[in-house]
């Protein structure tokens, strides 16, 4: 009887193996067949890739070999979805601007700092110009190095004081920009010709250090549009960037910050500015787009620009209007000016107490293609 259960084991054993010989040997063969019959439908082959075998005989299929692009996220920024969405005022012209006029708007896919800029990432770039040393390793780009002068780029600390009528600002000139508590706060007292030197900066900081062949597309300065659709969130029509209409969450608790009332700058927890990491993100995961700083942003000032522009990637430039559009509202604005739509502007030498930026980055790439959450384009 043992003898029996032995030989049943073996056969069984010698069956099984017999099966998952035959499975694999059907698995190969039909990887084989694949193989061979879809790329004959279409399928897995690389259209309109560049062939030397076909160039060589005559063909035009392009430059051979050329590397392939990718286009990578840099630190502290976020992907935003191309879109399209109503530009303009969704509620009462109130400080008749002029500028409630509604314009459906197209925006193509592009990058953005998810945080203001800080007092510590102005500071390396302060730093990188005194040092004369605008990038550690060998530039990929074959534009030439750019200049500043130190003197022309601090900020001007004296604006908390000079902004304000019978003020005492005199802590916050002293230690806001230079002492470490404040490195994650948004850095302030700058003027647009200023954030605009700091995003040609980075842009060689970039180009200059990364190990890419091709040279990445340049920082700058969000276009008005841009900065209207990001703060959006994602929606068509919001007030706010959590999407309003409201200026509390459902715990009574203020959503960003501002002066709220009549002057209870404290009861959004913060008597001036904030660190630019604090309260909730929007629908892109963008932070402070209302309240804290309000920021420059690429256009210069018409009221009636809007009626100027195409409804695509729509910018408003003019070097002889010495007038710049500032966005978002401040720690020291009522809640009218937090509102996506609401605008206003600055003179484009003067820096402030409540004003910053943050920066962005075209993306190079298919329209309306790039996955917002993975930093991927998508096949379609």
């Amino acid at each position: 009887m043992a003898k029996f259960g032995q030989k049943f084991d073996a056969f069984l054993k010698k069956s099984f193996m017999h099966t998952r010989i035959k499975v694999s040997f059907l698995q190969l063969t039909l990887g084989l067949i694949l193989i061979t019959i879809l790329p004959s439908c279409g399928l897995f082959n690389k259209k309109g890739m560049a062939s030397d075998k076909a160039n060589r005989k005559g063909e035009v299929t392009g430059v051979a070999k050329r590397i392939r692009w990718k286009q990578n996220l840099p630190v502290d920024m976020v992907p935003i979805k191309a879109g399209t969405f109503w530009m303009g005022q969704s509620d009462e012209d109130i400080a008749f601007t002029q500028a409630s006029l509604n314009k459906q708007i197209t925006i193509s896919e592009f990058f953005m700092d998810k945080y203001e800029v800080s007092n510590n990432k102005y500071r390396q770039f302060l730093e990188a110009v005194k040092s004369g040393q605008l990038a550690s390793g060998t530039p990929t780009t074959l534009k030439a190095e750019p200049t500043f002068d130190i003197n022309t780029l601090k900020p001007d600390s004296t604006v908390w004081t000079k902004s304000f009528s019978y003020h005492y600002g005199d802590p916050l000139m002293e230690f806001y920009f230079d002492h470490p508590a404040f490195d994650s706060y948004p850095v302030v007292g700058v003027s647009y010709d200023q954030a605009a030197q700091y995003c040609e900066w980075r842009s060689y900081h970039l180009r200059a250090n990364d190990d890419i062949e091709f040279d990445l597309p340049a920082f700058r300065l969000p276009t008005e549009a841009e900065w209207e659709y990001a703060a959006k969130g994602g929606k068509e029509i919001a007030k706010y960037p959590w999407g309003g209409p409201y200026l509390k969450n459902k715990r009574g608790c203020l959503m960003a910050n501002f002066k709220p009332g009549r002057g209870n700058y404290i009861d959004d927890g913060f008597t001036y500015t904030a660190p630019v990491d604090v309260f909730a993100p929007n629908g892109f995961g963008l932070y402070n787009m209302s309240g804290n700083v309000a920021e420059w942003v690429m256009d210069a000032y018409k009221a009636t620009s809007r009626a100027d522009t195409w409804d695509l990637d729509p910018v408003y430039l003019d070097e002889n209007e010495p007038k710049k559009v500032v966005r978002g509202g401040s720690w020291k604005d009522i809640g009218h000016y937090l509102e996506t739509s609401t605008r206003t502007y600055e003179y484009q030498d003067v820096a402030q107490a409540h004003i910053g930026f943050r920066t962005v980055m075209t993306f190079i790439g298919r329209s309306a293609s790039m996955d917002a959450k993975l930093n991927k384009r998508m096949k379609r």
